[in-house]
């Protein structure tokens, strides 16, 4: 039996970047993968020529987009427009993004106006740290003072943050997503499987080997060392080092003995954050101008993601639609609530409809930075040796993707740096 220096549990973009960041190391590493394909809640699927992302997807100018430059990955797409339109009372409204904007829209007073101007101004050299302790509400309600200047922040953060929570999210983290969003995003042409399928490349390219379609059963571990990984089939996989990159509950479920690690703390801290997505693909758009949306005294977002990127082989325009949820969710309701905005925004678009997707409640991401956090996870799990986590929920800082980069990186640097500890003589080690 072959033993690799990394294993990895899971092949989305935390796995796939552990991977290739092991491999650049020297290191032999495995990815080991339940569905028939890689890529977890980044895949995207393909109906009647539309590429279809599980929700809306969009590239921000944070750690993920850095990681993959410095991979050299291609990343064919583009900058959408950020002309958009705020849902106020049933009504379709310009929305302040810009100069030109903010002083046409009906949304706020002129005093309303000039705070708008003063933040948009203030935020890009604004030092989000200082905010890491507190809600985004507390944010909000103590640093702006016109009401409906409340209303359109919150409506930003939570499409910027994916997340209706503002009594938990931590404000720095988000406000700092929404500097990044001021730089612009990118939406994947042929959507993100293209960027699943450069990583698997890569990682191809680097040496790293695959096990798909084939569920992990348990993570073998003795004498505070991780030993093997053990699949439902049977097979099991040696390792010196192993990677988890499921959600928190699944990695304490895969770990025996878990209620003694910090995994325990980790699974009980957690807080899913989900969401109700619709995609539609119509063969035009009956308001062509109004294709970037933002609820803002309801939680909902649409954005034409075709304005920007290559996402149907025949011209139809794809549409994502995203209802964030709390928690209690109603897929019907959430459903009519989506639909609904498309009426709005883009009236007589069942004549339109090539093909639609609808996902009820998918997940965003299985924990976040919010201020009932215990501690960060990872990237190590320090009562059991070689064993480490990543994923979007291992965030220290960061959020989304941006979170699932940054976490997998840290996991390798630590994997490295237990290395060199090791084969440095203990006289010679710098111990801080």
């Amino acid at each position: 039996m072959e033993t690799y220096d990394v294993a990895i549990v899971g092949g989305g973009v935390a796995g796939l970047t552990a991977a290739i960041y092991a491999a650049r190391a020297g290191k032999q590493a495995i990815i080991i993968e339940k569905q028939d394909r890689l890529g977890g809640r980044a895949i995207t699927n393909k109906k009647n020529g539309a590429y279809f992302n599980l929700g809306g997807h969009a590239l921000y100018r944070g750690d993920a987009l850095a990681t993959f430059r410095e991979l050299e990955l291609n990343l064919p797409g583009d900058q959408p427009s950020i002309d958009a339109y705020g849902i106020w009372k049933g009504k379709l409204s310009v929305l302040p993004m810009g100069v030109t904007s903010l002083f046409t829209t009906p949304l706020l007073t002129w005093k309303g106006k000039m705070e708008v101007a003063a933040w948009l101004a203030k935020l890009a050299k604004l030092d989000t740290h200082q905010y890491d302790q507190i809600s985004l509400r507390e944010w909000i309600e103590t640093n702006l003072q016109d009401p409906m200047v409340r209303n359109v922040f919150y409506a930003l953060l939570r499409t910027a943050s994916y997340a209706m929570a503002p009594d938990l999210q931590a404000a720095g983290q988000v406000l700092k997503q929404l500097q990044n969003s001021m730089h612009g995003v990118l939406y994947l042409d042929r959507g993100w499987g293209v960027l699943v399928d450069e990583l698997r490349k890569k990682a191809s390219k680097c040496g790293v080997h695959f096990l798909i379609k084939n569920k992990v059963n348990r993570i073998e571990h003795q004498n505070g060392m991780v030993q093997h990984v053990l699949c439902e089939d049977g097979t099991r996989v040696s390792a010196r080092n192993i990677i988890l990159t499921t959600s928190p509950a699944i990695a304490h479920e895969l770990v025996p003995d878990a209620e003694a690690t910090a995994l325990h703390t980790w699974k009980e801290q957690a807080i899913e954050v989900t969401a109700a997505c619709l995609d539609v693909a119509l063969r035009r758009l009956p308001k062509p101008k109004q294709q970037f949306v933002y609820g803002i005294d309801q939680p909902v977002f649409l954005s034409n993601q075709s304005r920007a990127a290559y996402l149907s082989e025949d011209g139809a325009q794809v549409i994502s639609l995203i209802k964030y949820q709390g928690m209690e969710t109603n897929s019907e309701k959430d459903l009519q609530d989506l639909e609904q905005t498309l009426d709005l925004v883009q009236p007589g678009w069942r004549d339109e409809l090539v093909v639609k997707q609808y996902l009820p409640k998918i997940t965003v991401c299985h924990d976040f930075m919010h201020v009932k956090r215990q501690e960060n996870p990872g990237p190590a799990v320090s009562e059991i040796n070689g064993l480490y986590v990543a994923g979007e929920w291992a965030s220290h800082g960061e959020l989304l993707v941006d979170a699932a980069t940054a976490s997998a990186k840290r996991a390798v640097q630590h994997i490295l740096s237990h290395e060199e500890m090791e084969r440095t003589p203990y006289e010679h080690r710098n111990i801080v």
